[in-house]
């Protein structure tokens, strides 16, 4: 066996495969399933969970959760398209501005988490319900009648480069920053010793407090912009956008072989578990299954997989 095999997280190379079987399965019912054409349609689709994905994964690599992700999400698609009716310069600062909303959210549930040793499923529940109620409020229950900029949608659906979608340029600006980050930054050690044993990090010297709220603030930075580049995919937000994407985040972050007990997990398996829900969705779609059967299989799916790597003690 090659040794670059010996070395691969096993995780991994079953999300590799099962990429392999979904893109045959895919193939057997629909003649056009492995056309570039469609294989870059589903890229650019992947690209919105992958960055949502990204956040996913730091906060799961501490042993925390973040379910804030679809109001984030939802959030940010809002304030970005409520800035862009300010005029010119609400036009240039949407995306920003929405990010930023995001990042709000994030911070609150740092602080939360961080400096109140609330359990983050907790206080990530809590900030999502209380944003919703927020835009609830916002838009007086009714669809927002803001639209995304063009700026927003040229990120998510034009190419800067022929033939590569943006978004898909975004993800992996976003992946490749990810990657040193985590492995050669003082944060991405940090994260990796607090999912361990957040104890013997604190011991160590690490600001394990100021390690976890920056977490957070990321996770929700990133979700609130994969929201913009949703809603200028969509042409505007919507009050539900965000609702199907949270299960499907930590789906592939777990079939990707981080360990839901945090300290353990790589940036390339994320990148699996990314392209091998997007896919196992296309293929429910082909198949016209209900969006409530994609749940229940999108659930199933995160419980087998926690049963097979989830429960594996990180290294000590």
């Amino acid at each position: 066996m090659p040794a670059f095999l010996r070395r691969a997280d096993p995780a991994v190379l079953i999300a590799f495969a099962c990429i392999l079987v979904l893109l045959l399965i895919g193939s057997i019912y629909s003649p056009g399933f492995l056309t570039a054409k469609y294989l870059l349609q589903q890229l650019k689709v992947a690209s919105f969970l992958g960055i949502i994905a990204t956040g996913t994964m730091i906060i799961i690599l501490l042993g925390h959760i973040d379910l804030s992700v679809p109001w984030a999400m939802t959030m940010g698609a809002m304030m970005g398209c409520a800035a862009a009716a300010l005029g010119p310069v609400g036009s240039a600062l949407a995306v920003p501005f929405g990010i930023l909303c995001g990042m709000a959210i994030g911070l609150v549930n740092g602080l939360g988490v961080a400096y109140l040793r609330i359990p983050s499923m907790i206080v990530t529940l809590a900030s999502n319900a209380v944003t919703q109620g927020l835009m609830v409020v916002y838009t007086g229950g009714y669809a927002p009648q803001d639209a995304a900029t063009p700026a927003m949608r040229f990120l998510a659906t034009g190419e800067t480069i022929p033939g590569l979608p943006n978004a898909a340029l975004i993800w992996a600006v976003i992946g490749t920053l990810a990657i040193l980050g985590l492995r050669r930054s003082v944060f991405g050690r940090a994260v990796f010793g607090i999912g361990n044993s957040e104890r013997a990090a604190y011991m160590s010297g690490v600001g394990t407090r100021r390690i976890v709220m920056l977490a957070f603030v990321v996770s929700g930075g990133l979700s609130a912009f994969a929201g913009t580049l949703l809603a200028g995919y969509a042409s505007k937000a919507s009050q539900s956008m965000g609702d199907t994407y949270l299960l499907p985040a930590i789906a592939a972050v777990v079939l990707g072989g981080t360990s839901i007990l945090g300290g353990r997990g790589s940036y390339v398996g994320t990148i699996a578990g990314v392209i091998l829900v997007t896919l196992l969705q296309s293929i429910l779609s082909v198949m016209q299954l209900p969006e409530a059967g994609r749940q229940i299989i999108h659930g199933l799916v995160i419980i087998v997989m926690l049963l097979l790597y989830g429960r594996t003690p990180a290294a000590r």
